[in-house]
């Protein structure tokens, strides 16, 4: 697995990064990292572990909100049929993997 170091509201992170997907986390870095500075910069929350949750709230809304297209839905997921969730726990284990290195982001 490849590590990328990123930049998220002026704090480095090491990344691990399967080949292949590095334009894919760059840009999930840049969504993460535009939308905490954004609330960061509205003045109206300062801890770092409330901008990060209310940044991945918001990013998340705007997921669900999407209409879901065919080439990005699962094998899996699109077989078991449209109304069953996506395995969000399998998501967060990825993400904890990935920060291991570096710690946590909150």
């Amino acid at each position: 697995m490849k590590q990328i170091e990123v930049t998220i509201m002026g704090q480095s992170y090491i990344l691990g990064c399967p080949e292949g997907g590095e334009q894919s986390l760059l840009e999930a870095v840049g969504n993460v990292d535009r939308e905490m500075s954004a609330i960061r910069d509205a003045g109206k929350v300062k801890a770092r572990e409330r901008i990060a949750v209310l940044a991945a709230l918001n990013l998340a809304f705007a997921l669900a909100e999407r209409p879901a297209s065919p080439a990005a839905v699962p094998a899996s997921t699109a077989a078991a049929g449209a109304d069953e969730a996506v395995d969000v726990e399998s998501l967060i284990r990825r993400i904890d993997q990935s920060l291991a290195n570096d710690g946590q982001l909150l």
